[in-house]
């Protein structure tokens, strides 16, 4: 028994020290590691502040081989290949994070977002879609919604594309209300190419519920309207837009006019127009105006007089190039080079402008071509703007 005793008593200092010398050691090896790793780290970000992204990767990945565990490090090289578009590596090191038995949930649902941002901007855009579905319930949520929203758009699936926006809005991520009638007047068109002209009118006067004051469904609605010989009915459902929606009134201006001459309708859509333009002058309501004048009966002369009466309230280029296009100059010979670099000046001055992007195109968009935008084109051309 004492033998034992005294084994005991000369074993317990000797553990202690090797139980201290290990832990030294260990020490010693962790500020070694934690040396290593922030010095890589912030040569990393020296790197990408500079802008300099190669050499800002390759300290990223020493870092992280160094320490595979560190989840924000994978984080900002998924983000920096992405941003190179290099989505297959971007792919690679979120899906190495989701593989992880040890993330934490939030890091978890964090990975899954930023994968499926990689297979959008790769152009997967199925495995896009089979990625953000998983972000139902996280706060990633309404981010992955208005993602599948864009992604259905971009492929044309209006019924999908409405589902999630209806989601949206009773989320109370916003209204979408307009967005919700464009993608029935994108149907209505669908309808229409395959000659479905009843369905199509029937589409046209949902989306006109859905959203009593976005113009395009009346408008489009009375397009078909007059190439169904209803010029009568194309004038009221234009004349209704125009109280429904008087910022779209330059939109409206150019087709009224025809439905009004068609329907024998000219002056009361005249007065209705004038008494418009003397409130609000427009370019598109300046030429709705001549067009109804000259049908009405009045001279060419008298029909022109708008361009000037237009000139004495604005200055614009576009109005002075179509009035001095039936003038006759002192020296005439030299009108037709006159009047063609006059045209040339005005091109620009009437296209339509992009409110978002600043793409400009001749004709008005109700979705920009360049950004995908809803209803960032303004009614008026670049002059007026």
């Amino acid at each position: 028994m004492n033998l034992d005793l005294s084994w005991i008593l000369l074993g317990l200092p000797a553990a202690f020290i090797l139980g201290w010398l290990a832990s030294r050691l260990d020490l010693r090896q962790l500020r070694i590691e934690n040396r290593r790793n922030p010095k890589a780290y912030f040569r990393g970000l020296n790197f990408l502040l500079n802008e300099q992204q190669d050499q800002a990767i390759d300290a990223f990945i020493e870092a992280v081989q160094q320490d595979p565990d560190t989840s924000e490090l994978h984080f900002a090289l998924g983000n920096l290949f992405r941003r190179r578009g290099e989505y297959e590596r971007a792919v690679r090191v979120h899906e190495h994070l989701l593989s992880r038995g040890d993330l934490s949930e939030a890091d978890r649902q964090r990975a899954q977002h930023a994968l499926a941002l990689d297979y959008l901007k790769a152009g997967l855009l199925d495995r896009a879609e089979d990625a953000l579905i998983k972000l139902e319930g996280t706060p990633f949520e309404a981010q992955a919604r208005l993602a599948r929203l864009a992604n259905y758009e971009r492929s044309r699936d209006w019924p999908q594309a409405a589902e999630i926006a209806r989601r949206l809005e009773d989320a109370e991520h916003g209204s979408f209300s307009s967005r919700l009638a464009h993608y029935l007047c994108e149907q209505a068109a669908a309808h229409l190419a395959r000659g479905e002209v009843a369905a199509a009118q029937e589409v046209l006067v949902q989306a006109i519920d859905t959203a009593p004051s976005a113009p395009r469904a009346r408008i489009e609605l009375a397009h078909l309207q007059m190439g169904q010989g209803q010029a009568t009915l194309a004038c009221v459902t234009l004349e209704a837009a125009l109280s429904a929606c008087p910022p779209a009134t330059p939109l409206i201006a150019a087709p009224l006019a025809q439905a009004a001459v068609a329907s024998g309708r000219t002056v009361t859509v005249l007065a209705r127009l004038q008494e418009i333009y003397e409130q609000t002058p427009s370019l598109d309501v300046l030429e709705a105006l001549v067009t109804l004048q000259a049908a009405a009966g009045s001279s060419n002369t008298s029909t022109r007089d708008w361009y000037v009466h237009h000139l004495e309230r604005e200055p614009s280029l576009v109005a002075a190039a179509k009035w001095i296009a039936g003038e006759k100059l002192e020296h005439e010979q030299f009108h037709p080079q006159v009047q063609r670099a006059l045209d040339h000046a005005v091109k620009p001055l009437t296209r339509y402008r992009c409110a978002a992007c600043g793409f400009e195109a001749k004709q008005h968009f109700w979705q920009c071509p360049g950004c995908q935008t809803w209803d960032s084109y303004p009614a008026r051309r670049v002059e007026e703007l």
